[in-house]
């Protein structure tokens, strides 16, 4: 039994060791013709990195070749199935554009927002990839209303949606945290929110981006001067009425309600100390 596993391993040797040498041997000095047969060998037993290397050496001899089709297809999903989410998701666009009367187009039009979505990092990250899978969702789900793949696509969306909003939630609070040493955040951390609600209407942060809004407020217009408080505190009763309004049982409520007290008070000493400098 050990000498037919010796046998057997002995020739998966010889017949990996023939193969790693038809395939360099194809690669550095074959013909065109043969390059192009190993790279499509190599994909099918998906071995994706070799294919690529003969992709790479092949493609401008191939160049407006009706073969050219396949190739670059081929490229996209090596790319896909090799991590290279950027790249992938950037030849399968070419691909549609090249092809688009392909049978593989819109196949092709979701792999490549896919290649964006994996390629996206977290929230905290430059969101170039993220911006590109939105954009390719979208204008899938625009093109294909009809596709199978419709409801996974407006997955992936709300998903990236959540993300963005998440980041630029993130931004607002750092804002807020940092404007106890630089009180010009307070504004910052304002203006962030606002343009956090304006852009995503239906954010999940909405409850607590207006809780915050109002923190910043009511924090910038206690410490402002006496010069400027009077219309700060009326801009920051504005934010707390804004928040009862959209969430008259906010969890913030408590919290709230002692700062629309403090905000009240500080009014009043305004309005006091208006009528003795008159």
């Amino acid at each position: 039994m050990q000498k037919i596993q010796k046998i057997a391993l002995s020739m998966l040797v010889v017949l990996l060791l023939t193969s790693c040498g038809e395939y360099n041997r194809v690669l550095n000095k074959g013909t065109l013709e043969q390059q192009y047969k190993m790279a499509v060998k190599m994909y099918e037993a998906k071995k994706y990195s070799k294919a690529l290397r003969l992709f790479e050496k092949i493609t401008p001899s191939y160049r407006n070749k009706p073969q050219m089709e396949r190739i670059q297809y081929m490229v996209a999903n090596s790319n896909f199935n090799e991590k290279n989410y950027s790249i992938a998701g950037y030849y399968f666009n070419r691909f549609s554009q090249n092809y688009p009367k392909s049978s593989k187009v819109e196949e092709a039009d979701f792999l490549s927002a896919l290649s964006y979505y994996k390629a996206a990092p977290v929230y905290s990250k430059d969101p170039t990839d993220t911006n590109k899978a939105l954009e390719s969702f979208q204008s899938f789900i625009d093109k294909y209303p009809s596709s199978l793949k419709v409801d996974e696509a407006n997955k992936y969306y709300k998903e990236l949606q959540f993300k963005l909003e998440t980041k630029a939630f993130e931004i607002a609070k750092t804002y807020y945290r940092t404007a106890q040493t630089d009180p010009r955040n307070y504004r910052a951390t304002i203006a962030a929110i606002d343009n956090l609600l304006s852009d995503y209407l239906g954010t999940q942060y909405k409850e607590e981006a207006l809780f915050f809004r109002l923190k910043a407020s009511h924090d910038f217009a206690v410490k402002s001067t006496e010069r400027r408080k009077k219309e700060r505190i009326i801009e920051a009763i504005k934010a707390y009425d804004k928040l009862k309004r959209n969430f008259p049982e906010t969890k913030y409520l408590e919290e709230s309600n002692k700062m629309l007290a403090t905000l009240k008070e500080e009014q009043n000493k305004n309005i006091e100390q208006s009528s003795v400098k008159s």
